[in-house]
């Protein structure tokens, strides 16, 4: 009978199991791995660095979570913020199939919020 091992409890464990490799149509790779030995482990998903190496050895490290950057103005179609780097950021979007107002919904959504922003350095 095989001891059942607990990922949660410890920081790095060796299980034995079988992996495939793969490539979809799309040309995109996969890898599976199916572990062959009795695991309690706590189901996670996240985005990872993964390389590949000639020999058949897969590494694998788990990105950190994005911040994103909160809104301090919106409009309509547009939004300023404020990133962790100290840099503002505008964003602008806008359906395709409505090009024709493109222009007009830039500078009308682009002015309102310089205006709130130069409400905003007035009142401090």
């Amino acid at each position: 009978m095989k001891e059942f091992i607990s990922i949660s409890t410890e920081r790095q464990v060796m299980v034995e199991g079988l992996m495939t490799f793969g490539m979809l149509e799309t040309g995109l790779r996969t890898l599976d791995f199916e572990c062959c030995d009795d695991v309690e482990a706590e189901p996670f998903k996240g985005d990872f660095h993964v390389q590949g190496m000639r020999d058949g050895n897969v590494y694998m490290q788990q990105k950190p979570k994005r911040v994103r950057n909160k809104a301090i103005f919106r409009d309509d179609n547009a939004s300023l913020s404020h990133g962790q780097d100290g840099r503002y950021y505008f964003y602008f979007s806008l359906d395709e199939d409505r090009i024709g107002e493109l222009p007009e919904q830039l500078v009308r959504q682009a002015s309102a919020i310089a205006q709130k922003v130069i409400r905003e350095l007035i009142c401090k």
